[in-house]
């Protein structure tokens, strides 16, 4: 386990998105541009609801940006073993199944995309969907409701830090 030192002030005050990220940051540092065995021994260390939160900061760092970012990681996750199973898992210990309804929707519509056009995940470049104008529509729709999402989300998990300080902080002097 992986406490974070805060301040009561921090953990009272802070947005929920900044505190979601500032209990997970000190773990990113430690797996940042690691090999895959070692990110997997540093987040199997860390609790069940530290690693709910840090499979979700894993996707929501690298597709809160754009379409794009949206689509490219969605498919790149199915490429790598355990990412998105831990990413649902994740959201599914904070139970906010709307993100879930809409993650499986996504990963559903790129299964389908993917299966008609004879590609694999790892075909999945941020150009195709300058190349596709259907692609591009469906991602954006999808990518709309995924950023009228995240703040419910955040804040879920926000609630759960807040009420299971233990799980995640170590709480200092004023």
């Amino acid at each position: 386990m992986n406490l974070v030192a805060m301040k009561q002030d921090d953990l009272d005050t802070l947005s929920d998105e900044r505190l979601g990220w500032a209990c997970m940051e000190p773990t990113f540092q430690l797996i940042r541009g690691k090999s895959p065995s070692t990110k997997s021994e540093v987040i199997s260390k860390l609790t069940e609801g530290q690693q709910a939160l840090c499979m979700f900061r894993v996707l929501y760092g690298h597709s809160c940006n754009s379409e794009g970012e949206y689509y490219a990681w969605i498919s790149y996750m199915q490429d790598l073993p355990g990412y998105w199973t831990g990413v649902i898992g994740g959201i599914r210990f904070f139970d906010d199944s709307p993100m879930i309804l809409l993650l499986q929707e996504t990963k559903t519509f790129l299964e389908e995309r993917n299966h008609r056009l004879g590609k694999e995940w790892a075909d999945a470049a941020i150009t195709d969907l300058d190349r596709d104008p259907q692609l591009l529509e469906v991602i954006s729709e999808l990518f709309e409701r995924y950023k009228n999402l995240t703040p419910n989300t955040h804040r879920i998990i926000g609630n759960y830090i807040r009420t299971h300080p233990e799980e995640f902080v170590e709480i200092g002097c004023s």
